[in-house]
């Protein structure tokens, strides 16, 4: 079982950055693939990024490559997704997971979740 809580949310101005952090409890931290999420009020839950149990193998949503990048610290059981030039549309809440798999990008492939911490972006 691995407790997940995310921080670092907050509104920022268009083009401005921000990191997020999960933390997470729990045991074997280093066994699980994490990722990031995200959901906008209306939509569907969204991928954003992904990372594999040692952290060497990444994956992005088409509309962050090359913004966002996400990394992790399996000492510190810690999983980050730094965001440099936001956008509006990137205003939603982000959800922290942990998926047996590894750098996957599908909600039904994650085990846990956190409670997720707003973004917001001005214009």
């Amino acid at each position: 079982q691995v407790q997940l809580v995310e921080s670092g949310g907050g509104l920022v101005q268009a083009g401005d950055s921000l990191r997020l952090s999960c933390a997470a409890s729990g045991r074997s931290f280093s066994s699980y693939g994490m990722g990031w999420f995200r959901q906008a009020p209306g939509k569907e839950r969204e991928f954003v990024a992904a990372i594999s149990r040692s952290g060497g193998i990444t994956g992005y949503g088409d509309s962050v490559k090359g913004r966002f990048t996400i990394s992790r610290d399996n000492v510190k059981n810690t999983v980050y997704l730094q965001m440099n030039n936001m956008k509006p549309e990137d205003t939603a809440a982000y959800y922290c997971a942990a998926s047996l798999a590894t750098v996957a990008n599908t909600v039904s492939t994650y085990n846990y979740w956190g409670q997720g911490t707003q973004v917001t972006v001005s214009s």
